[in-house]
């Protein structure tokens, strides 16, 4: 007889949680929006305790900003707070990948090369929720191999920081096979065991996606409100 399969479990606030933050990365709750607890309440069919632990749990990541007796708003960054953020990305990163290259087996191309796949067939059929989990699931397989816990968990909250931007940037963006190309390359020079090149070009990958994401939202900003 097979033996007992464990099923996570997830508790309410959880749930409410997962559903609320995908709502944040999508643009669905935009930056800066005020979040009412009642109308979450009585959208989800809830009381609002399990709202505000949810809120809570957005809150410790970094995605909206709850405040006692004056509710919440999801979290809008000053551009150069955005800049800061893709420069620690850039940091963690680079040090990661240059850690990981000389320690990937064939598992680890094989894991990013399934990957990479998935992520073209998202580019293609311009799923932008899909792909951008999967650009940060391509990520980490690149730098699995390098087998630091800790940064990860570093480098996973700094990047759910700049999910939902990188998500609008590609939504309007028209020319996207430098950043396939790009993509493809990273795993190739890492294949190839040229380190140095893969860490600049990942460098310089992370910049351009910066400075494109600072303009488009300054732009925006700037229509919003001249």
């Amino acid at each position: 007889m097979a033996g007992k399969r464990a099923i996570p479990r997830l508790s309410l606030p959880e749930v409410i949680a997962n559903d609320l933050r995908e709502r944040i990365l999508s643009g669905d709750l935009a930056e800066g929006e005020t979040i009412r607890q009642e109308n979450l309440a009585e959208e989800y069919e809830v009381s609002r305790m399990p709202i505000r632990e949810a809120l809570k749990r957005l809150d410790a990541e970094g995605l909206v900003n709850l405040t006692t007796n004056r509710g919440a708003t999801v979290t809008k960054h000053s551009l150069a707070e955005m800049g800061e953020i893709f420069d620690l990305r850039t940091l963690l990163e680079v040090d990661l990948f240059r850690r990981a290259i000389p320690l990937m087996t064939e598992s680890d191309f094989a894991r990013s090369t399934k990957i990479l796949d998935q992520m073209e067939e998202s580019y293609d059929a311009d799923d932008v929720s899909r792909w951008g989990a999967l650009n940060y699931n391509y990520h980490s397989a690149l730098y699995s191999a390098a087998g630091r816990g800790l940064t990860n968990e570093l480098l996973q909250r700094i990047n759910l920081q700049t999910d939902r931007y990188v998500r609008m940037n590609l939504s309007v963006m028209k020319q996207r096979e430098p950043a396939k190309e790009e993509h493809r390359k990273l795993l190739t020079l890492a294949q190839q065991g040229r380190t140095e090149e893969a860490c600049t070009l990942l460098a310089d990958h992370i910049k351009r996606t910066k400075e494109q994401l600072l303009q488009m939202v300054a732009a925006k900003r700037e229509a919003e409100d001249p």
